[in-house]
């Protein structure tokens, strides 16, 4: 059964559906790292995102008459790659996400038996069907602001023979119908922690969600408190609807060795609006050049701020909009 997840949740085409699953029109370029529609999952370069807008899209489906192009189609459908799934006036909408990153993302969630779970960013369906064939499907829910998303992943779903609850709505809200939650599992990029997530899990609860091109873990003490570390791996997911488009990462005055390793971009993101980059630089190699896994994220009522080493400790930055809450920097 996870098997026939994989082929009719993944690519939208497999559901019997006309969906498309795309493909660059030039075969290997990779995409700029983070697809531009919201409220989608599309981890690191989705294959057919255009880099700085020059690559196109190749419609590619199950029932595509030239055999060659369904024979693409399905090696597309079980590839271990980013697959851009629907593309509106050339933007790409969604995507499904690296396999491999998935299996990542919910080995971290670390669910368990009798767990109820809250995807948001429903995707295609993949998600929710991996989910559903380990907790059955009274036990999930999978959410997205797009009705035509919500309507195609509920019938991959189906297709693969999984019902789990698909809800129409907007992320930054949850789901408060099936609520409460042992782990949310977030496939879009937030900016800060929207407050709904925490009021609607159990305390102990598990939030996985991509910020600041990584995924912070966060543990859930209750309603207003939470903390947790980012995992070591890189991660590039396209920003939540209605949460603006991501801050500028300015680089002026920056030498372009630095900007080619990613724990020092990684920085420059988590700190955006907060910092000079130059500081930034010199932050990064006082410290060692540390790894993502040296950063976490807290939250205590409706202060939340990204942290290196210790939430108390000397370098922390406010998440969200510049202002409010003040950066924390030691002198170095």
């Amino acid at each position: 059964m996870a098997d026939a997840a994989a082929h009719a949740a993944r690519a939208p085409g497999a559901a019997g559906t006309t969906g498309v699953a795309g493909t660059p029109a030039t075969a290997g370029v990779a995409g700029t790292g983070v697809a531009g529609a919201p409220g989608r999952e599309a981890a690191g370069a989705a294959r057919g995102g255009a880099a700085h807008g020059t690559v196109g899209y190749t419609r590619l489906w199950r029932d595509d008459p030239h055999p060659l192009r369904r024979a693409r189609w399905l090696v597309g459908a079980y590839a271990d790659a980013p697959l851009a799934t629907r593309v509106r006036d050339g933007e790409l909408i969604t995507s499904s996400s690296q396999p491999s990153l998935m299996a990542r993302m919910l080995q971290a969630l670390q669910v368990r038996d009798g767990d109820r779970v809250l995807e948001i960013g429903a995707g295609t369906g993949y998600n929710a069907a991996l989910l559903a064939h380990r907790l059955g499907d009274t036990h999930v829910t999978t959410l997205d602001l797009d009705p035509e998303i919500t309507e195609a992943a509920r019938n991959h779903l189906a297709a693969a023979g999984f019902r789990p609850a698909v809800v129409t709505g907007d992320g930054a809200r949850g789901c408060p119908l099936h609520a409460p939650y042992d782990r949310i599992i977030v496939t879009c990029a937030v900016a800060s922690i929207p407050s709904a997530w925490l009021g609607q899990c159990r305390p102990g609860a598990l939030i996985l969600t991509p910020l600041a091109t990584g995924l912070i873990a966060l543990r859930v003490a209750d309603a207003r408190h939470a903390e947790g570390r980012f995992l070591a791996m890189p991660a590039y997911f396209v920003p939540l609807r209605g949460s603006g488009p991501p801050p500028q990462v300015p680089t002026h005055g920056l030498p372009s060795r630095p900007l080619l390793d990613d724990s020092f971009r990684f920085l420059l993101n988590v700190a955006a609006g907060h910092m000079e980059p130059v500081e930034a630089l010199a932050l990064w190699e006082h410290e060692g050049r540390p790894g993502r896994e040296r950063y976490g994220v807290t939250v205590r009522g409706e202060r939340q701020w990204a942290w290196l080493d210790d939430p108390e400790g000397a370098y922390g930055w406010p998440l969200g909009p510049p202002g409010g809450l003040q950066p924390r920097l030691q002198p170095f």
